[in-house]
C-alpha cells in the first residue's frame, strides 16, 4: 500500500506558513489532511521515480514516504551555519544584474517569522552563496528540486570510470564526462586525481570532509553561466593534471605543490557571477569596493575557496601555520589567473627562460611555474581539438554577449567584445589566440618542449585557420539578419528578452 502526502506549491515570494507544514519525525505533511489519508487513486495519473503527482491539479504534489524523506533530508542538509564569520563578505555571492543587492535578499525568508527566529534565519542565509541560497529557498517554499535525485545506473558509472583511465589524454572530452557523471564532473574528477596521487592518505584527509568540500565547491559554481561553471572548472583541473605530468614538473614538484595545484584549478573561478571586472566596477558592485577595483573576481574566488576550506575543516588537523600558508599560496595561484596581469607574468617567465635561471629545486621557482601552468590551463580552450575548442569558444562568446545585452538594457556603455551585433565568435577567437594564447603557449613550449606542448600549438594553429575560414560565412549571416532586425525595430513590434545569464572576465 502506498501512502502519499499532499504538499501545496506556494508562490515564490512567500515563505512556507507554519500552519501549512507540520513535522512528525523526519516526514512533513499537510496539516489539513489526515496522516494516513491517501488521495483518490484516480487522481494519481502521473509518476516519476519516487514522486507522484496529479496531472489535473498543478497546485499539489503527492510524494511517497521515501520521496518525502529524501527531499527533506536534502532540505535540512542545505541549511548550514558557517563558523568562520571572518570571511562573510567574500561568501556573499555577486550577481550580474543591476539595481539588485543580493545581500538584502538573504533576509527575505525571515519575513513574517517571529522576532526570536528572525536573527537566526538572517545569519544562516547571509552566509550562503547565492547558488545555495536559491536552492534552499526553493525547497523551503515547496518548489520541487530541479536536479534529479536518482542514482546513476551501472552502465553510466562504468563508462565514467573507463574515461578516468585516460584522464591524462589531451583530447579528454569533459562534456561527455560531465554527462556520464550526471553533472558531477568536478567532484568525480578532482577526487580521482587526489586519490591517484595518494594525497588523501599522505595528508591524512578526512574523506567525509573532503567529499563535503568538493560538493560545496561544485555547488558554488553558477551552472546557468554559459562558460564560467563547474564544467569549466573540471576542464581546467584536467588540463592542470596534464601539465603536472610533464617531465619538467613531474620530477620536480612535491606532493604539497601538486595538492595546491589541483585545489587551485578546481576553485579558481569559484562563485563567478558571469560578468567581468569592468562591469562590476562601473556598476559600483560591492565586490569592486571591497577589493578596491583590483583583481576583484580573483580575490573573490580565493576568499570563497578559503571560506569553504575553513567551513569544512579540511585542513583543521594540520598545524595552524601550515594551514595559513596553504591558504596564502592557494590565493597566489588563483590571483595569477587575472588576465589583466598577463603581460607581467609573461615577461617574468620570458626573462627566466632567456637567462635560464629557473631552478625547480627552489620552492619559489616551483610556485611560479605552478602559476604559469594554471594560467595555461585556464585559457587552454584554443589548444584543444576542434570539436572541443569550438564548443568552448561558443560558450564564452555567448557569456560575453549576455553581458552586453544586460548593459544595453540598462543603457550602459557596452563592454568590448560584448556586442552581439558587431562581433562574431570567429573574430573574437582569432584576436584572443593572436594576442593572448599564442604568446603564452609559445613560451610554455620553450619551457617544456614536449609532445604535448607541440600538440597544443598545432591544435591552436588549426583552430585559428578554421575560424578564419568561417569568417565570411558568419559575416554573411550577420548581414542577412541586420535588415530584418532593423525593420522590426522600425515597426515598433520587436521586443528583445534579456536571457538569464552573464558574461566573462
Amino acid at each position: 500500500m502506498e501512502v502519499c502526502y499532499q504538499l501545496p506549491v506556494l508562490p515564490l515570494d512567500r515563505p512556507v506558513p507554519k500552519h501549512v507544514l507540520s513535522r512528525r519525525g523526519a516526514i512533513s505533511f499537510s496539516s489539513s489532511s489526515s496522516l494516513f489519508g491517501a488521495p483518490d487513486p484516480r487522481q494519481l495519473s502521473q509518476r516519476r521515480g519516487a514522486i507522484s503527482y496529479d496531472s489535473s491539479d498543478q497546485t499539489a504534489l503527492y510524494i511517497r514516504m521515501l520521496g518525502a524523506c529524501v527531499v527533506f533530508k536534502q532540505l535540512f542538509a542545505n541549511v548550514r551555519v558557517r563558523s568562520q564569520v571572518g570571511f562573510e563578505p567574500e561568501r556573499r555571492s555577486s550577481h550580474p544584474y543591476l539595481c539588485i543587492d543580493f545581500r538584502t535578499l538573504h533576509t527575505r525568508l525571515s519575513c513574517g517569522s517571529s522576532p526570536a527566529d528572525s536573527g537566526t534565519e538572517k545569519r544562516v542565509h547571509r552566509l550562503l552563496s547565492f547558488q545555495r541560497y536559491l536552492h534552499s529557498s526553493r525547497l523551503l517554499r515547496g518548489i520541487p528540486q530541479q536536479i534529479p535525485l536518482h542514482i546513476l545506473d551501472e552502465d553510466y558509472s562504468g563508462q565514467a570510470r573507463c574515461m578516468l583511465e585516460k584522464v591524462g589524454n589531451w583530447n579528454f572530452d569533459i562534456f561527455l564526462f560531465d554527462k556520464l557523471t550526471n553533472g558531477n564532473s568536478l567532484i568525480t574528477l578532482t577526487l580521482h586525481l587526489l586519490n591517484q596521487y595518494g594525497l588523501v592518505d599522505l595528508f591524512q584527509l578526512d574523506m567525509v570532509k573532503l567529499w563535503r568540500f568538493l560538493v560545496l565547491v561544485q555547488e558554488d559554481y553558477h551552472n546557468d553561466n554559459p562558460y564560467h561553471n563547474s564544467v569549466h572548472a573540471a576542464d581546467v583541473t584536467q588540463a592542470m593534471y596534464c601539465y603536472l605530468q610533464e617531465p619538467m614538473l613531474s620530477k620536480s614538484l612535491t606532493s604539497y605543490d601538486i595538492l595546491l595545484g589541483l585545489l587551485a584549478a578546481a576553485t579558481h573561478d569559484l562563485d563567478h557571477p558571469g560578468v567581468n571586472q569592468p562591469f562590476l566596477i562601473k556598476t559600483d558592485h560591492y565586490l569592486a569596493t571591497l577589493y578596491r577595483n583590483t583583481s576583484v573576481l580573483e580575490n573573490h574566488h580565493w576568499k570563497s575557496a578559503v571560506g569553504l576550506l575553513r567551513e569544512t575543516g579540511l585542513f583543521s588537523h594540520l598545524p595552524p601555520e601550515d594551514s595559513m600558508n596553504m591558504e596564502r599560496e592557494l590565493g597566489s595561484l588563483i590571483l595569477a589567473t587575472d588576465i589583466s596581469r598577463q603581460n607581467d607574468y609573461l615577461s617574468r617567465f620570458r626573462t627566466h627562460l632567456d637567462q635560464e635561471s629557473l631552478c625547480l629545486s627552489n620552492a619559489s621557482h616551483r610556485h611560479f611555474v605552478l602559476q604559469m601552468a594554471l594560467k595555461c590551463a585556464d585559457i587552454c580552450n584554443p589548444c584543444r581539438p576542434w570539436e572541443l575548442s569550438k564548443q568552448w569558444s561558443e560558450k564564452v562568446t555567448e557569456e560575453f554577449f549576455e553581458q552586453g545585452d544586460i548593459e544595453k538594457k540598462h543603457k550602459l556603455q557596452v563592454s568590448p567584445l560584448c556586442d552581439r551585433e558587431t562581433n562574431t565568435v570567429g573574430n573574437i577567437q582569432i584576436g584572443f589566440m593572436t594576442y593572448v594564447a599564442e604568446p603564452l603557449f609559445g613560451e610554455w613550449a620553450r619551457f617544456s618542449d614536449t609532445r604535448l606542448s607541440q600538440t597544443m600549438l598545432g591544435h591552436m594553429g588549426l583552430n585559428k585557420a578554421s575560424w578564419g575560414g568561417l569568417q565570411p560565412e558568419q559575416a554573411a549571416v550577420s548581414e542577412e539578419t541586420e535588415p530584418s532586425a532593423a525593420g522590426a525595430d522600425a515597426g515598433g513590434s520587436r521586443s528583445k528578452e534579456i536571457p538569464q545569464g552573464s558574461g566573462e572576465s
